[in-house]
């Protein structure tokens, strides 16, 4: 893809993202593209949703993030929400979702403008809820100690009024990793119904249920005991986080069953975050459902993604002291058998050689 108009998302407080930036400004001036800086926190003035963002911005075809991976996902939803694509420069601790170092910034470049990366498409989640989604007077005082403002709370998709509330008030938001329902005082466990696909599936009273997309299912979903979901499929994960209950598993829901959440009746005030960002705040009575949102997330690749490779890295899987070390590859030396031809490889298969006939006839 050609490269029109670039936006940035940068951690300013980090020395080395903001250098890195300045490289991604003087590839842009070198080219005579626009260059824009997202996101960015204006004192005294609340932050501006997604689709603001990203106007203001002249609506950019590639943003890149200079930052751990809470500035990727910053930078991921603004360009979600834009069709345009993802790429991110690694300065973190983690660096799980980030795709290069900042010493390849210009290459990287180079190759999208060039055409010589490729996009991977992955699902997010958006919602519906019985009511808009509102911020309690004061929690944003609160919070922000630290921290730059809180983004505001959805918007009402253009279009769709408040009224329809019965299959739920359709909000203008996506996740990219997950939207999480947690207990709001410490003293107050979070009485939640879950259900799936309309149907009432547990009660729990617990700190917080997660809903995940597979991407996120090595995020908050994963710390709570949940699995490890390859990020090429789409599902929807949940996870209880510390329930009063003997059913404490994670449920994994095909992509086309909503996961709905309804405060009790007796429950405390329960917080909704997404990618880890509070957004609002429901009353026992309220409900919010999460499923697949129409539009998907698209990733910048330099080359095909290692996912397991970076999980075993990322998690140190090979440091097991019990074990002797593995060879790090699977790589047979001849070419893929046709009922294996249809696989993902984490390798360029050697060419396959075409059948005898008598083997094509089964003889």
């Amino acid at each position: 893809m050609a490269v029109n108009r670039l936006g940035m998302v940068v951690h300013q407080a980090r020395p080395t993202a903001v250098a890195a930036a300045h490289t991604a400004r003087a590839w842009a001036a070198a080219h005579d593209i626009s260059c824009y800086e997202l996101d960015v926190w204006r004192g005294g003035r609340p932050r501006r949703s997604a689709k603001e963002e990203a106007a203001a911005a002249g609506h950019p075809d590639l943003i890149v993030t200079f930052g751990g991976d809470g500035t990727f996902l910053r930078g991921a939803r603004l360009a979600a929400v834009n069709g345009a694509a993802a790429l991110g420069v690694n300065v973190g601790r983690v660096g799980f979702l980030t795709e290069i170092t900042v010493d390849q910034v210009a290459d990287a470049l180079d190759a999208v403008h060039d055409g010589r990366a490729t996009i991977e498409e992955r699902m997010l989640l958006t919602l519906r809820a019985s009511r808009p989604l509102e911020m309690p007077e004061g929690m944003e005082a609160l919070l922000r100690y630290g921290r730059g403002p809180l983004p505001p709370p959805p918007k009402v998709r253009p279009g769709q009024g408040p009224e329809e509330v019965g299959w739920g008030i359709p909000l203008d938001v996506i996740a990219v990793n997950d939207v999480v329902f947690e207990k709001l005082a410490r003293d107050r466990q979070a009485g939640l119904g879950v259900y799936v696909s309309g149907q009432l599936l547990a009660s729990y009273s617990a700190d917080a249920i997660i809903v995940a997309t597979p991407t996120g299912s090595t995020a908050y979903s994963f710390a709570a005991g949940g699995p490890v979901v390859s990020p090429h499929m789409d599902a929807v994960v949940f996870t209880p986080v510390a329930p009063h209950i003997a059913f404490d598993r994670t449920v994994v829901a095909a992509v086309d069953e909503a996961v709905a959440v309804r405060v009790l009746p007796t429950s405390g005030r329960v917080a909704v975050s997404l990618d880890g960002q509070l957004r609002g705040v429901l009353d026992p009575g309220d409900w919010v459902a999460a499923y697949r949102a129409p539009n998907r997330l698209r990733l910048v690749r330099l080359a095909p993604t290692r996912f397991y490779h970076r999980l075993r890295d990322r998690f140190r899987l090979a440091d097991s002291p019990a074990t002797d070390a593995a060879p790090p590859f699977y790589h047979p030396r001849t070419p893929v058998p046709p009922d294996l031809a249809h696989l993902r490889l984490a390798f360029d298969p050697l060419p396959t050689e075409p059948l005898p006939p008598e083997a094509e006839h089964g003889e």
